[in-house]
C-alpha cells in the first residue's frame, strides 16, 4: 500500500508517542514539550491536507484519532508518575475512548457511521492545551491555576462530549426488534 502524506504524518505522530513518554519520564520536559507539540501540529496538518487535496483514506479515518488518542493518553499518564494530574483525571478521559469506541463499533454493526462532532474537536484541543500548559516551566500561582482549569475543562468536555454522541445517535443503543 503506497502511504498519501496524511498518512505518514498520522504515523509519525504514532512514531513521536514514545519518543515523548522517554523525554518526560526522564525529566526532559522542554524536549518532551517540543516533542509533544511538533506531533500535536501533525494532527492538525495531516487532517487539513487530506481533505483539502482529497486523500481521505480508510487508513486515515481509522489510524488518525487513534494517534491522538495514543497521543494524549500517552502523555496524560505520565502526568499521574509525578503527581501533575490525578488519576480520576486520566481513568475519565479513557475511558471515554473505550466508550466511544464501543459505541461506534455498535453503530457500524447496524450501518450507522458516527463522524466526530464539534464537542470531540473542542475537547481534544483543549487536552493538547493543557498538556502544553503543564509541560511549559513556569512555577507562577496564576499559571497553576490556568493549568488546573485547562484539566478540568478537559474532564468537562469529555462528559459532555460522550453524552452528545450517546444522545444525538439514539437509535444505536436500541434493540432490534427482530430477535
Amino acid at each position: 500500500m503506497k502511504m498519501n502524506l496524511p498518512n505518514k504524518l498520522t504515523i509519525l505522530r504514532v512514531l513521536l508517542v514514545p519518543v515523548y513518554c522517554v523525554l518526560y519520564l526522564y525529566g526532559l520536559k522542554i524536549p518532551a514539550l517540543i516533542v509533544f507539540a511538533l506531533a500535536s501540529f501533525t494532527d492538525l496538518l495531516d487532517g487539513k491536507i487530506a481533505r483539502s487535496t482529497h486523500q481521505v483514506t480508510d487508513f486515515g479515518k481509522f489510524m488518525d484519532p487513534l494517534a491522538d488518542k495514543l497521543l494524549v493518553g500517552s502523555a496524560m499518564i505520565c502526568f499521574v508518575q509525578d503527581g501533575a494530574v490525578a488519576a480520576w483525571v486520566v481513568v475519565i478521559l479513557i475511558g471515554r475512548e473505550f466508550v466511544i469506541s464501543g459505541f461506534r463499533l455498535v453503530a457500524a454493526t447496524k450501518g450507522i457511521v458516527i463522524a466526530a462532532d464539534i464537542w470531540g474537536k473542542i475537547k481534544t484541543v483543549v487536552q493538547m492545551a493543557a498538556i502544553v500548559a503543564l509541560l511549559l516551566p513556569i512555577e507562577a500561582q496564576w499559571f497553576y491555576i490556568l493549568c488546573q482549569v485547562l484539566v478540568y475543562a478537559s474532564v468537562a468536555l469529555t462528559l459532555i462530549s460522550v453524552g452528545n454522541y450517546i444522545l444525538s445517535n439514539p437509535g444505536v443503543l436500541r434493540e432490534s426488534e427482530d430477535k
